[in-house]
């Protein structure tokens, strides 16, 4: 009398418990499955037993995910039994196409018995059949919808259809499992955006907060509407005229909010935080810079996308120009102003703290106000403008120095320039 073991199994009639059986051994140490002998060993043999075996080679062919036809072989035995040989699977996890990537269509064998998988033995066993990287793996979440990258997709004139999917690496396998990359754009993506308005500097008094979910596409659309809200206009006089300034550049928001979508670490669970105080606000993604690069890389624009199939969606559809260049736009944005951006990184998280144009106009320090200065600033009150000639011939100085001089008091805010070239010339701001 034989008994079952962690590699033999018995089952007197070919049902759909038999699928589970293939899926435990494939996704353990392979097994044998004798189809036709009862728990106690005893061979109770087949009806229609030619009828069985075309059955069950054609349900395991298409109720389990991958393909595990390769890794199972059959004899069909004189006393009407049929054995399956089942080896140990190369792309784990295999699972229930009815059910999906869950313990409740994942099996594994333990001693005798082929029991459900838990969530962190389906993750390890993903981990090892895709490689290191989160977006390529398949997603335990295989019922997704698309509603949000559709529309975004069409917005920016650029095709979105199940043909596309593997090529944007939406799908892996032949395109019939849908990716981690396929979850973070679908509309039942896990992570979300955090948005908190404080009404101090030390970011401890709340005056708002809002949560953005759904397709990280909504996300972007909903977060930065809501950055938008929060971002006021300041409004001076020069004489007669209004000049209205915005305390943060609205394209300096986008590259720091795109930065933190497309770069941030979806392995982990964690939302991306933006706070927002009267003197700065703060973008904190999870991850920290990939090995080998730093802040001063970064800065000077160079760029090792940690989600490259994401990146590229977000090429496509030109919301990103190429890579590295978001955060050199930014600081670009800020050349003026007298608070600059600043990035912080730590092993596990990466943030960007843009300062409010405004406030920090208002708290800088005065200009010094040189002879030389003065004397630039008298003439274009009574004259209207200045050019780089007549600095030179009124102050007795050389082109370079006079350029330096003028480009001095621009910076300050003392002046701005008008036209170009020959045609240029400067006025009081």
């Amino acid at each position: 009398m034989k008994f079952e073991t962690e590699n033999i199994e018995f089952k007197s009639q070919a049902t759909d418990e038999l699928y589970k059986e293939v899926i435990a051994f494939a996704n353990t140490d392979g097994g044998t499955v004798f189809v036709g002998i009862d728990n106690e060993g005893n061979v109770t043999g087949l009806d229609n037993v030619d009828e069985v075996y075309t059955r069950i080679t054609n349900g395991i062919r298409d109720a389990i995910l991958p393909d595990v036809t390769m890794f199972v072989k059959y004899t069909l035995r004189e006393n009407h039994t049929i054995l399956i040989k089942v080896s140990e699977g190369s792309y784990k996890p295999y699972y229930l196409k009815s059910k999906g990537l869950k313990p409740s269509g994942v099996f594994v064998r333990q001693g005798a018995s082929s029991v459900p998988a838990s969530y962190e033995q389906i993750r390890a066993m993903i981990k090892e059949s895709d490689g290191d990287s989160y977006e390529n793996m398949r997603s335990m979440e295989q019922e997704l919808t698309f509603e949000s990258a559709k529309k975004a997709f069409k917005r920016y004139d650029v095709e979105f259809s199940p043909e596309k999917f593997r090529a944007l690496g939406v799908t892996v396998q032949s395109g019939e499992v849908f990716s981690n990359l396929a979850q973070i754009i679908s509309d039942q993506c896990a992570h979300t955006t955090k948005i908190a308005v404080f009404a101090d500097n030390a970011n401890t008094v709340f005056r708002d907060s809002k949560e953005f979910g759904g397709s990280i596409f909504e996300q972007l659309d909903n977060a930065f509407a809501y950055l938008s809200l929060c971002n006021k206009t300041s409004a001076t006089f020069k004489g007669l005229e209004r000049i209205e300034k915005v305390d943060y550049p609205e394209e300096a928001l986008r590259e720091a909010l795109l930065n933190a979508l497309v770069h941030r670490d979806y392995s982990f669970s964690g939302s991306i935080i933006i706070n927002i105080n009267d003197s700065e606000m703060e973008f904190i993604s999870i991850g920290g810079l990939l090995p080998g690069l730093s802040p001063d890389d970064i800065r000077s624009g160079i760029s090792q996308p940690r989600n490259k199939n994401l990146a590229d969606i977000f090429h496509r559809l030109r919301l990103i120009e190429s890579y590295g260049t978001g955060i050199r736009k930014i600081y670009s944005l800020y050349a003026n102003c007298p608070r600059q951006p600043k990035i912080e990184v730590t092993p596990n998280s990466f943030k960007i703290v843009l300062p409010n144009m405004n406030q920090s106009a208002a708290n800088a320090p005065a200009p010094s106000i040189t002879t030389q200065k003065k004397d630039i600033l008298d003439y274009i009150g009574e004259n209207g403008s200045i050019t780089d000639l007549e600095i030179q011939n009124m102050l007795g100085l050389k082109k370079t120095r006079a350029f330096t001089l003028a480009k001095q008091m621009r910076d300050e805010g003392l002046i701005r320039a008008v036209g170009r070239g020959s045609e240029k010339k400067y006025k009081c701001m």
